[in-house]
């Protein structure tokens, strides 16, 4: 079984974009899919409502009001985080996780709220190792962090989303997730086309593909990524 995990602790990000659409892709492949939505918005949950029945079948899970319970025969799970996690309910989030993918609005602030953001991760692993949390957590944390910046165990990918141009915002974010040895998998441009299949609980692969031929071609490198032994755990 496959956890990945749509998460920043921004809000209005694109988790939900995100973690929809990679639900959708993998629906598409033939592969049995839980959409688990943790934020009390709904907003995954919802996608799914307007979802058509003769489409390609995702589990939905409230999972921000349930146990996060899932068949056995489940291939993908997919995990739509809310945002504003940090500290221990940032360590209870991420338990679940073997892949997280970071979605990042290429601007100043965005991209210093993601720095903040990967310093709490290191700054909750320092925690552990000082015995302020509980036992159960601290051996949790052991298993997920490095004393580094990088993300030991879960791995952690990012995507500028909605991205309308080349722009020194962009550059920079590049060379800050080069710094921390954070792969960078792909920009996604800002298009209607996404606005247009949210409306009718679809992905952006369910679509005409002559209408969304580009679109696809900027996913190809996340796809890739997932798809690989290096977005999966360290052993």
């Amino acid at each position: 079984m496959r956890i990945i995990m749509a998460l920043n602790a921004k809000g209005g990000s694109g988790k939900t974009t995100l973690a929809t659409n990679l639900a959708s892709y993998y629906a598409t492949q033939g592969k049995a899919v839980v959409l688990a939505d943790f934020d009390p918005q709904a907003s995954s949950i919802n996608w799914l409502k307007a979802r058509p029945e003769d489409r390609p079948p995702i589990q939905g899970i409230a999972a921000w009001d349930e146990p996060l319970r899932v068949p056995r025969s489940t291939d993908y799970v997919i995990i739509d985080a809310p945002s504003g996690h940090y500290g221990k309910r940032l360590v209870s989030l991420m338990r679940y996780a073997q892949t997280i993918v970071m979605p990042v609005l290429p601007s100043p602030l965005d991209i210093r709220a993601a720095a903040t953001f990967i310093q709490e991760i290191k700054h909750v692993g320092k925690m552990s190792s000082r015995n302020i949390l509980d036992t159960s957590v601290s051996a949790l944390l052991k298993s997920i962090f490095s004393s580094g910046t990088a993300i030991s165990k879960a791995r952690l990918g990012v995507v500028a989303n909605r991205v309308r141009e080349s722009t020194v915002a962009y550059d920079n974010l590049y060379e800050f997730l080069d710094r921390l040895k954070v792969p960078f998998l792909t920009t996604l441009r800002d298009t209607q086309n996404y606005i247009q299949a949210a409306e009718r609980g679809l992905g952006l692969f369910e679509l005409a593909p002559s209408q969304v031929a580009h679109d696809t071609e900027q996913w190809q490198p996340l796809i890739k990524w997932l798809n690989s032994k290096r977005s999966l755990p360290v052993h």
